[in-house]
């Protein structure tokens, strides 16, 4: 038997795409993975990584993410 533990849900803002994180544990003693669900209109990608492929995909996520502009909170929208 496993355990799903819900632990982010999130909605792309631009495709509307929604992506779910669970946490999978085992009962039987195996290691604990991540499941990601990619849900895109009525399709869905589903993928479970270990523990060691999280963290470098999510560093490498995060490198990604600080070479990026920043959005300038306090800039007023030109309309």
């Amino acid at each position: 038997m496993t355990t799903i533990t819900p632990l982010e849900k999130l909605t792309v803002p631009l495709g509307g795409q929604v992506i779910e994180l669970q946490q999978l544990d085992y009962d039987a003693g195996g290691m604990s993975l991540l499941r990601t669900r990619i849900r895109e209109k009525s399709r869905f990608t589903v993928f479970e990584i270990d523990p060691r492929t999280a963290r470098l995909w999510g560093e490498a996520l995060l490198r990604w993410a600080q070479t990026q502009p920043q959005p300038d909170p306090l800039a007023q929208d030109p309309a």
